[in-house]
């Protein structure tokens, strides 16, 4: 009998955890054009032979209305409907097409995991505070797996885009996190936000608290591995990620910061420059600059981001700023208000003052999303507190998003660009540095 309760113990163990796994997502496997924010619907511009929407009837023109009675309006709707297409039950596809509604229900393929070079690949399952089954992509070194590593846990920005690097996706971004991923000879730690990748919930209704303590629900599974040694992890935040790495840095001991494209000030402040500097890229002079700012965006977002309300009921009360306004009515850069409004009330400049392990910082000199000033405020604050190891990179060229540019204009059009293997090797080259820093430290 003693025999069989540690037994039943055991499988209760086992069938919890396997209840926990997350279901990989299904995808389109077709080219579907996103919603425009203005008419509702998505419409599939290129169908791929053989796949269940080709083998179903679908067509290309079609216009997508709803899927599973979700309806497509906005962008927001169409990235959460992307993320919760399921490969185990069928899929319920409303388009238009010629004037006529026609409905199907569709059993749509999971989306292949990510393959990589030289490393081992895992899938898992982080549960944060708030319950929320969320997908963790591990990659190891091959032959690794059974000593302590060095590892980098990836933070990345605020828009519901994935970490995972599957077969659909090919950008700059991607390509930076698959050489991250098979270069660095590190173990690396990706979290999906809620609602994105395999991950439960829905990113555009997540607020930022809830997707912070993921983060910190990931750092805790990662600092467990036996895999991992725990002395030796880096967070390298990239956007909105960045400014969170010292946060996460200073609140579990992490070895060292890389942030990539960062920021200092509050979000109100944040907001006005980048408003300044898109005025300036579409040609206003600083005339209408200086009028449109007085008038316009420093009243509106003091309304959205002091007085914590919406778009919405600004806009209803302020109807001529709307010509002006450039988001949605709910949402900013897809994700809720009240995303903002906690962005806001979070003390980014205090963490940064707070930091004591070895920082690396990289600001593109085409970065049109956040300032030179905040970089160098941020290097200012670390000398006045004696701060012994930090540098501050300006790469030039380089945008927002892991391209370079000839100029600021160029990014903000979404031309095209190149792709500089620097852009990733810099960001590996600076975690052996830190690590090896970090040594001697203790070896001191």
């Amino acid at each position: 009998m003693q025999k069989i309760i540690p037994l039943f113990i055991s499988l209760f163990i086992f069938m919890l955890g396997f209840s926990q796994e997350l279901e990989r997502r299904a995808s389109f496997l077709s080219k579907i054009s996103w919603p425009d924010n203005v008419s509702p619907g998505a419409e599939i511009k290129e169908i791929v032979n053989g796949t269940p929407l080709e083998k179903s009837g679908f067509k290309a023109g079609d216009l997508i209305v709803s899927v599973n009675d979700r309806t497509v309006l906005t962008q927001e709707d169409w990235s959460a409907i992307t993320y919760s297409l399921s490969a185990v039950a069928d899929t319920k596809i409303r388009v238009k097409r010629n004037g006529i509604l026609i409905t199907k229900k569709v059993r749509l393929k999971a989306l292949p995991r990510e393959q990589n070079a030289n490393i081992e690949t895992l899938y898992e399952t982080v549960v944060s505070d708030f319950g929320i089954r969320q997908r963790a992509i591990i990659t190891i070194p091959k032959g690794k797996e059974s000593q302590k590593n060095p590892a980098i846990i990836l933070i990345q920005g605020l828009s519901c885009s994935s970490v995972e690097k599957y077969s659909e996706r090919s950008n700059n971004w991607v390509q930076l996190i698959q050489d991250l991923a098979e270069k660095s000879n590190m173990v690396l730690y990706r979290i999906e936000k809620p609602g994105v990748g395999d991950s439960e919930g829905d990113c555009g209704t997540t607020d930022f608290l809830t997707e912070l303590n993921g983060y910190e629900s990931a750092v805790e599974a990662l600092k467990s591995k036996p895999y991992v040694d725990a002395s030796k992890i880096i967070v390298y935040g990239n956007s909105m990620g960045s400014a969170l790495a010292p946060y996460l840095a200073n609140k579990y001991d992490l070895a060292a910061v890389i942030s990539d494209g960062t920021f200092f000030k509050s979000w109100y402040e944040h907001m006005l420059e980048i408003e300044r500097r898109i005025l300036g890229i579409e040609g206003k002079s600083q005339e209408e600059i200086y009028e449109l700012m007085n008038t316009i965006y420093i009243p509106l977002y003091y309304e959205m981001l002091i007085k914590k309300r919406s778009f919405e009921d600004i806009l209803k009360d302020n109807p001529t700023y709307t010509k002006y306004h450039r988001q949605g009515l709910n949402h900013m850069y897809g994700r809720p208000m009240n995303y903002y409004h906690q962005v806001q009330d979070f003390n980014f400049a205090k963490y940064w003052e707070n930091i004591d392990v070895p920082v690396r910082i990289r600001w593109g000199t085409n970065d049109w999303i956040m300032t030179e000033h905040d970089n160098d405020m941020i290097i200012s604050v670390l000398k006045s507190n004696k701060h012994e190891n930090h540098l501050l990179y300006k790469y030039k060229n380089l945008d927002h998003w892991s391209t370079i540019h000839p100029d600021y204009e160029s990014s903000f059009n979404f031309q095209p660009g190149s792709w500089e293997d620097k852009i990733s090797s810099q960001i590996i080259d600076w975690a052996w540095e830190l690590i090896s820093s970090e040594q001697e430290d203790i070896s001191n």
